[in-house]
């Protein structure tokens, strides 16, 4: 079996502990020799939006907080962060509930502070954050759901969270001659900050998915699956035929398509539980029709006014 291609599926009916440990114990096997020596340091990099977020559209604390637990276990140094879309991280976590589901565990807040610059193969350079790239194996923690501009955001979308947070609406603001090239030009973007990433994995919160839109605004749909995998790449393509969509219809597939990615083609997977046919007829609805994925200035400027304004305040 190639475990660099192999995608592990579980049910998991809930986010209570006992499954959540359970499932992570069928899953982790799956993905291979981590090479964790005792004391290694893993980042846990989770989804978060924002504060203002509701929690469906953050990967689930509870299902953070199971995972830490394994890694734990495990003798890791375990530690957890995220640029968030609007405000800190750790804003984010003690909203959201994930400061209290980790309190008693020996996990570190990394704040997304520091800067480095680093040049894509798509000839832009670009800042992301330090801490993300300085670890022994960054833990990728998706949540599924649909995007309303890149209809879904799974394994691959999820590392565009390494952009620190005003430099990901400057990508956002970037000039294109249709709006097709512009949503397949971002996600050329985003799969080429995985070539900057330590050795990683991903364990993807699929068990309470958001449908129909997306990544705030959506609807909560029960879908029970706890994904891993080491290749974000065949995740996603997984995740898009177990959702029964069209892979063609995602601008991060299209782009790992047209770069002939492994994990692009379903048939190259393994899938040693459960095999995407088994969790058909979720009901899950991705948006018909793509937002344009340029943000308009005046709304980059608002935001940028809003982040002075939270910093002064913290400073008070």
């Amino acid at each position: 079996m190639n475990t660099s291609l192999s995608v592990g599926l579980d049910r998991c009916p809930g986010y209570d502990r006992r499954s959540l440990q359970l499932s992570l114990a069928r899953v982790m096997p799956h993905l291979g020799e981590l090479n964790l020596s005792s004391g290694a340091r893993v980042l846990l990099k989770p989804n978060l939006i924002s504060t203002k977020a509701p929690p469906l559209a953050c990967t689930h604390a509870d299902f953070i907080a199971a995972v830490a637990a394994w890694f734990l276990d495990h003798g890791c140094r375990v530690a957890i962060g995220d640029s968030p879309a609007f405000g800190n991280g750790a804003h984010v976590m003690e909203r959201q509930g994930i400061a209290r589901a980790l309190r008693g565990m020996e996990v570190r807040h990394l704040e997304f502070g520091s800067v480095v610059r680093r040049s894509l193969r798509s000839g832009i350079t670009i800042g992301v954050a330090a801490e993300a790239l300085d670890c022994d194996l960054l833990v990728n923690m998706p949540k599924i759901k649909a995007h309303d501009q890149m209809y879904v955001s799974m394994a691959v979308k999820n590392i565009f969270g390494i952009v620190k947070g005003v430099r990901k609406s400057l990508l956002h603001m970037r000039h294109y001659t249709s709006q097709d090239e512009a949503h397949l030009e971002f996600a050329r973007i985003i799969l080429d900050l995985h070539d900057l990433l330590p050795p990683n994995i991903t364990l993807a919160d699929g068990i309470e998915v958001m449908h129909q839109h997306g990544p705030v605004h959506g609807e909560m749909l029960a879908l029970r699956c706890l994904a891993g995998a080491k290749s974000a790449v065949a995740l996603d393509t997984a995740m898009l035929a177990l959702l029964e969509l069209t892979a063609s219809s995602s601008p991060l597939w299209r782009a790992a398509h047209e770069r002939n990615l492994p994990g692009a083609e379903l048939d190259g997977i393994d899938f040693p539980l459960l095999a995407p046919p088994d969790f058909f007829s979720s009901g899950f609805v991705a948006p018909a029709i793509l937002s344009p994925v340029r943000f308009r200035p005046w709304r980059y400027a608002l935001n940028s006014l809003r982040r002075v304004v939270l910093a002064l305040r913290r400073k008070m």
